[in-house]
């Protein structure tokens, strides 16, 4: 069996699974400080279901302590971006174009250098020790302790930025956590850059965040391997997550979206997850998430990282109604809502309020919103459908049908159709689907490289691309006989010479727990 759990902003979700069912469910309020819900949730799982800590398998978490930590510029630690393309790149420096309240939180610091490849693997320039040595001379001096190194074309050749790490890490020290750009992003050098400063200035954040994890999970007896939801709805080990914590900024919505395919038994469908603070609209495609294909902004940041293509609105279970049910959101009492919606007993209207007035939810003391109107609770609540309608067709892409299915413990807002899409599937287990898609999560392996395809070639770089991606999957943990291709693209560049071809490849396959250390 395996454990699922989901820290939202609003609550912590948790389930119990015996292979793709769900033994035990449950939904506790999101502690302030995040650990204590954890356990809360274990315990009352415990409750609800007995079981022996030696027939769980594997624990699945996601969070959005780093998402959050990013948005709130908080909690970052002192950061310096290494650029290698000199004498190309010198017009758009690293952090051009970034929010100056995030660049001064994380104190960062802008460094060019000589190196970078062509897309064939030609040098640039060749890399210049003497001139990293001068660089890190002033990064040790402004106190910056974490690095991030990217380099034009990394993802085609990496070495420059491996020997780059050697020289700093000599001249630093052992302290300093380094983060290298083509571990991280996509082709597109910016855009993979600021992936890297991000992830550089979590680093600190993500040891003392995945110990907290480990120790609120140990706190509970459980001694099975715990794993942590990336954004493309699989899973990464607590090591890779104390290296990568960028890979977990999406993983909320990516949980609930697998857990609905799960739940539905929809592969292909528009997912509606509404929690208490905000609504996320994404589609599935063949049971996974459709990720986005261009830039995603991150706290106002362009990065070009696996990330799914997802639209969210300030629209959940803890929004603030005003103006006679006219306004819903986009502020919310967020995990506060136990305390603070007038069901509970506190004194702020929320839309649960109102869903709970019209007689769609049974929460809380329902005569205390007995005086609510009939009137502005019906129009509150066509605001909140026609606000998620106009998401959901603002996230198709063709005119064909396209089947909804609503998630979330927040989805009571919402009535059996939706304007102009027809029939609304709710799942049962509906309110922890987030959990649910963290705990049958499976382990993935990309690629995404620019090949220069020689006449009669194409066949071998294709089964090369699609082998390599395979491998990496096995070495994330999936087992060899789980793994299938799930994602490809191949898309020439006509503007490159060669025959330039970009190709991406994804492989997902089923974690292998018996090669997995307890």
């Amino acid at each position: 069996m395996r454990i699922g759990i989901d820290v939202g902003g609003t609550n912590t979700d948790a389930v119990l699974m015996d292979a793709n069912t769900v033994a035990a469910a449950v939904k506790r309020s999101t502690s302030a400080d995040v650990t204590t819900g954890i356990v809360e949730a274990l315990a009352a799982l415990q409750e609800q279901r007995a079981f022996s800590v030696d027939d769980i398998d594997a624990v699945m978490i996601g969070t959005t302590h780093f998402i959050n930590a990013l948005v709130e510029a908080r909690r970052l630690a002192p950061t310096a971006a290494v650029r290698l393309g000199l004498p190309a790149t010198a017009s758009l420096p690293p952090f051009v174009d970034w929010p100056e309240p995030l660049v001064a939180a994380m104190q960062g610091r802008a460094y060019l250098a000589h190196g970078g490849h062509e897309f064939d693997g030609r040098e640039i320039s060749p890399l210049d020790p003497d001139e990293l040595k001068r660089h890190a001379a002033d990064i040790a001096a402004s106190g910056s302790r974490s690095v991030a190194i990217s380099s034009v074309f990394s993802p085609i050749n990496s070495e420059l930025e491996l020997q780059a790490q050697e020289i700093l890490q000599a001249e630093l020290g052992p302290d300093v956590a380094f983060s290298l750009s083509h571990e991280i992003g996509r082709i597109g050098l910016l855009e993979r850059e600021n992936a890297t400063i991000i992830n550089a200035a979590l680093r600190e954040l993500a040891t003392s965040i995945v110990d907290g994890l480990a120790s609120s999970v140990a706190a509970s007896g459980l001694t099975a391997p715990l794993f942590l939801s990336q954004n493309d709805g699989t899973l990464m080990d607590m090591e890779y997550a104390r290296r990568y914590p960028v890979a977990t900024f999406a993983s909320g919505p990516t949980n609930s979206m697998r857990g609905a395919a799960v739940l539905s038994g929809l592969d292909t469908c528009a997912v509606v997850d509404v929690g208490g603070t905000t609504t996320d609209v994404g589609v599935l495609n063949q049971g996974f998430p459709r990720e986005a294909t261009g830039e995603v902004l991150v706290a106002g940041v362009r990065t070009n990282f696996r990330m799914p293509d997802v639209l969210s609105i300030g629209i959940g279970g803890g929004s603030l109604v005003r103006e006679n049910g006219a306004l819903v959101g986009p502020d919310s009492v967020g995990y506060r809502l136990n305390t603070e919606a007038l069901v509970f007993g506190g004194s702020t209207l929320t839309a649960t309020d109102v869903a709970v007035a019209a007689g769609w939810a049974e929460i809380g003391d329902t005569g205390r919103v007995g005086h609510l109107s009939q009137e502005a609770a019906d129009r509150a609540l066509d605001v909140i459908a026609t606000r998620v309608a106009d998401v959901v067709e603002r996230m198709r892409t063709s005119a064909a049908p396209l089947p909804v299915v609503a998630v979330g413990g927040g989805s009571v807002l919402l009535p059996e159709e939706l304007p102009g899409l027809g029939r609304l599937h709710r799942p049962e287990n509906f309110a922890v689907a987030n959990a649910i898609g963290a705990a049958i999560a499976q382990v993935s392996g990309e690629i995404d490289k620019v090949y220069a395809i020689s006449e009669g070639s194409r066949a071998t770089v294709i089964d090369e691309a699609r082998q390599e991606a395979v491998d990496r999957a096995i070495a994330a943990g999936a087992h060899p006989g789980s793994v299938e291709i799930v994602d490809f693209d191949e898309v020439p560049i006509p503007y490159l010479p060669g025959n330039a071809t970009r190709i991406r490849a994804k492989a997902v396959g089923d974690l292998a727990l018996t090669a997995v250390a307890r």
